[in-house]
């Protein structure tokens, strides 16, 4: 699995769904959380800038990763932290070191390029969701999500994610996914 090429892909797709965001969708309801479409696009930002200083080995104010200011210009703003974190990720001597994820702890990096893949994907298609557009996740990327999130703690919720949600028995990849991760594939009509 390249973790890497991965999260570059998770990456594509969610800027894919924030690059419709329009400045009127910001108050919009999120599945994620409580949030709103503008909160959520904050801590996506946030966490874009904090994973980046992490992976280069630099303290970052946890102000950073707390972030939900919904941002002035969401498809420059979110680009640009895309740049940020994706550059500190293709660091030659990335894999090599353990990188502090604020509010979780002290990890392999590619358990964090794991952490922030799977995290992404899954934003994109709360993004998505949000603004009624295709939120359907693709089925590869999806599938090596689950293979990652499947490893991780199932005690819910946490404090990254809901109760998890029975999907529908023919449920395609990217909708186990969500549910495993605590999101009705329905949202927000329901299952």
């Amino acid at each position: 699995m390249d973790l890497r090429d991965l999260d570059r892909r998770a990456l594509a797709a969610a800027a894919a769904a924030v690059n419709r965001v329009k400045r009127a969708d910001l108050a919009r309801p999120s599945p994620c959380g409580d949030w709103t479409l503008g909160q959520l696009l904050g801590h996506m930002i946030g966490h874009n800038r904090g994973f980046a200083a992490a992976a280069a080995g630099k303290p970052t104010d946890p102000s950073v990763w707390d972030d939900l200011t919904p941002p002035t210009d969401p498809r420059r703003a979110f680009a640009d932290s895309v740049t940020l974190v994706t550059k500190a990720f293709s660091a030659k001597t990335l894999l090599d070191r353990k990188i502090e994820v604020y509010g979780y702890g002290t990890f392999t990096a590619p358990t964090v390029l794991g952490m922030h893949f799977v995290d992404f994907l899954v934003h994109a298609w709360d993004v998505a969701k949000s603004t009624g557009a295709d939120a359907t996740l693709d089925p590869d990327l999806s599938a090596s999500a689950m293979t990652i999130a499947l490893r991780w703690p199932t005690g819910r919720p946490s404090k990254a994610f809901g109760v998890m949600v029975e999907p529908a028995a023919d449920a395609p990849p990217g909708d186990r996914l969500v549910a495993y991760l605590g999101r009705s594939p329905g949202w927000p009509d329901g299952h």
